[in-house]
């Protein structure tokens, strides 16, 4: 497939989540096997989450490549996070000598903390093997401008203010969990989930990570793989989640932003689809 056709200077795995089920398997290590697939001969690969369900997977397969195998979490881990402007600034600690230093990012989802671990330990990799060559500076400030040189959009991105208007492409039960935490944190009035999802995804794995406090508006994108608003609506409501069913999302978004008050706050997600159409 597209992660196959060239040899890579690296391998990165993220994370593992039950997802794309009925393509690469129900459970986290057969979907493991799956994902090593990119691993190749004498190709070091860095695994980001070490997970004892998955971690075996990654052992044994990097070991018939004869590649080197790092898990991020067990180089680095993150000290403390702060937000800033446009983004968090986090103390990541070197778990070999504990050495502490700071990293400024352009990004604020809460999953970024996880994810840099990753970025930092891939870039060791190319450093000594000299696949790359770059400086400290620039590394800083390729991390302080990720999203800004990238274009990367939809990944916690704020949408407006008065009221608050978030957006996030999480959508299977890991990402829906990350969204719901960080929601936790922010100190509003009410909660108004603009909320769509696709045929395939295991809604009674996602439902129990969403905010039963708030106010849902379900809807679909204009794609032939979403789930009708209806369906979804129904199946949501036997969870416990409660809310209206809205045909498109524009109407979903316009009917939130009716009833919301300056200390209120929007999110928008469930689909990259429901995103999409926002943005």
């Amino acid at each position: 497939d597209s992660t196959n056709i060239i040899t890579p200077l690296l391998s990165v795995i993220t994370n593992i989540s039950l997802d794309h089920t009925q393509f690469l398997g129900t459970t986290r290590a057969a979907i493991a096997v799956e994902k090593a697939g990119i691993i190749k001969p004498g190709i070091p690969v860095v695994v980001g989450e070490t997970d004892p369900e998955t971690a075996p997977v990654f052992i044994a397969e990097s070991r018939e490549m004869q590649s080197r195998l790092l898990f991020a979490d067990q180089c680095y881990r993150i000290l403390s996070a702060t937000p800033a402007a446009g983004g968090q600034r986090l103390v990541v600690e070197n778990r070999m000598d504990d050495y502490a230093f700071g990293v400024d990012i352009d990004l604020s989802g809460r999953y970024q903390r996880k994810n840099i671990l990753t970025v930092i330990a891939a870039l060791d990799v190319l450093q000594e093997s000299g696949a790359l060559r770059f400086t400290r500076s620039q590394v800083e400030d390729g991390l302080r401008r990720a999203a800004a040189t990238t274009g990367l959009m939809g990944r916690w991105q704020i949408l407006g203010r008065d009221p608050l208007i978030i957006c996030d492409t999480g959508h299977n039960s890991a990402g829906m969990e990350e969204v719901a935490a960080q929601l936790r944190n922010y100190d509003c009035e009410r909660l108004f989930i603009v909320f769509g999802a696709v045929r395939d995804k295991d809604l009674d794995a996602i439902f129990p990570h969403l905010p039963a406090e708030a106010h849902y508006l379900f809807t679909q994108a204009a794609v032939d793989r979403a789930l009708p608003a209806e369906v979804l609506a129904a199946r949501a409501r036997q969870a416990g989640l409660k809310g209206e069913t809205v045909p498109t999302v524009k109407e979903a978004l316009a009917q939130a932003l009716a009833q919301a008050a300056p200390r209120d706050l929007i999110f928008i997600g469930g689909s990259t689809f429901i995103v999409a159409e926002i943005i």
